[in-house]
């Protein structure tokens, strides 16, 4: 990803490399700070290291380092459910509540996969069961590849088991959430709150 779309605001977690031209280091620098504690750092599941936007600007701070101008991150989710009626529920939910929020939305795996791909949400919120590829096994397609492993994955069902709560977590999800939940609880999930500010 080159420097113009991390100053662009189009993602929010960034690589040794990225995060190295911000603060015109090296990125063996950046990677010893992250070694020392000095810098907070995210491991994906290859165990490369990424950077939240937060993180950089935290550290920046303490240390009286100069940051280029940086727009707000943009704040990202995508939706996962093949019932129609309650996707289009959600996705009205989350841009009404959470003003600059960019929604996205899919009907299935696949769908949800070129997604992810596409637009590098920051959470996804995904069904389970679905015709096709179900979620447990989008959510570990998401967890296992490098470039979407900080993406975080809610799941939710209507068949909420502890063995169905084990399988997502086992996939990499944070947590599952029952169907029907009430909407500050799958906002809460999702790590927004309710007229959140964008």
């Amino acid at each position: 990803m080159a420097k113009n779309d991390v100053r662009g605001g189009l993602k929010s977690v960034l690589t040794p490399n990225e995060v190295a031209d911000l603060l015109m280091v090296s990125p063996i620098t950046v990677r010893q700070w992250a070694q020392k504690g000095l810098i907070e750092a995210l491991a994906t599941a290859g165990g490369h290291r990424r950077f939240t936007l937060d993180a950089v600007r935290k550290f920046a701070k303490e240390r009286g380092l100069k940051l280029p101008d940086l727009p707000a991150v943009e704040h990202s989710l995508l939706i996962v459910d093949d019932d129609r009626q309650l996707n289009q529920f959600l996705v009205a939910l989350f841009t009404t509540e959470i003003p600059g929020l960019t929604v996205y939305s899919a009907e299935d795996g696949f769908e949800a996969g070129r997604l992810v791909a596409l637009n590098n949400p920051e959470v996804v919120l995904l069904d389970v069961m679905m015709p096709g590829i179900d979620g447990v096994d989008v959510c570990r397609r998401i967890k296992s590849s490098p470039k979407t492993a900080h993406v975080r994955v809610v799941g939710m069902t209507g068949f909420h088991t502890p063995e169905a709560v084990s399988r997502m977590h086992s996939a990499g999800a944070e947590t599952l959430l029952k169907k029907p939940s009430n909407n500050a609880d799958v906002l809460a999930a999702c790590g927004f709150t309710q007229h959140e500010a964008g």
